[in-house]
């Protein structure tokens, strides 16, 4: 991509968006490389900036380090600079907007300002109530009022009683990112005994499962809420011997992880001398 730029256009600054996640100093795990990664694998300087996203991690950098500040909201927050590239990410879920004021002179892009600019963000204060930080950006009424009935149209869809469960589907992601659980096995065997799939078993992937599933009625919402994504159900005719090889590759992907391996219909035992 960057070749076919240089060819075909005449730009003074290059930056990338991208999902790929940042890491510090580049250290991914079994994650799949990063920001920095990329910054660090081009000609120094190749891109002015990248602003990312994945990792859901306010990219706020001890200045002059790899190593990641202590930040809050309000704080005063320094990307990360990697070969001449700088990176940010503006946390997650639209909590900030992240605001970077640069200043073009002597053939170089130079960063005059950035800072995390809190969205109605609030923090407990001192009697243990939720306050704003900053203050309360207010919708705007016209814009509200032609919203509203697509809203509430929506509402009710997502409101709709499609299923209950006796109990709670594991999915939270300090849980289901480490560990096999009835939602990861249920979403696995789900797809693997889809009329169109009949598989002879099921691999979810935890980092496509988004959040648990509470006892009681499941809504339409509650499955938009696990399952947000557009994916599709992908099926593979193997040999023992690469099913083996494929399982000796899942049994590498650590607890934490997004690659950990939700598996239906199979078991894996994993030797760690």
């Amino acid at each position: 991509m960057l070749g076919e730029i240089e060819a075909n256009e005449k730009v003074d600054l290059v930056f990338a968006t991208t999902h790929m996640g940042h890491y510090q100093n580049g250290q991914s795990g079994s994650e799949a490389p990063g920001d920095v990664q990329l910054a660090r694998s081009l000609k120094e300087g190749e891109l002015d900036a990248i602003i990312g996203g994945h990792s859901q991690n306010p990219v706020c950098m001890e200045p002059g380090t790899n190593n990641y500040a202590d930040f809050k909201p309000g704080d005063e927050c320094t990307p990360d600079q990697q070969n001449g590239t700088y990176i940010m990410q503006a946390h997650e879920w639209g909590k900030y907007v992240g605001r970077a004021d640069f200043e073009y002179y002597d053939g170089k892009l130079h960063l005059a300002n950035y800072a995390l600019i809190p969205v109605n963000l609030k923090a407990k204060d001192e009697n243990g109530d939720y306050q704003f930080i900053q203050n309360q950006i207010k919708p705007d009424a016209t814009v509200k009022a032609l919203l509203l009935p697509y809203q509430q149209q929506g509402q009710d869809l997502l409101d709709e009683v499609i299923s209950n469960t006796d109990g709670k589907l594991e999915g939270d992601r300090n849980v289901v990112r480490s560990q096999q659980t009835n939602l990861g096995h249920l979403l696995g065997k789900a797809y693997r005994t889809n009329k169109l799939v009949n598989a002879d078993f099921g691999v979810m992937n935890s980092g496509g499962v988004r959040d648990s599933i509470q006892k009681g009625d499941v809504t339409y919402r509650d499955v938009l809420t696990v399952q947000p994504f557009g994916n599709f159900v992908t099926k593979a005719t193997m040999t023992g011997e690469e099913v083996k090889a494929y399982l000796d590759v899942v049994a590498t992907k650590s607890a934490g992880s997004g690659a950990y391996a939700q598996l239906d219909n199979i078991t894996l035992s994993v030797n760690c001398d």
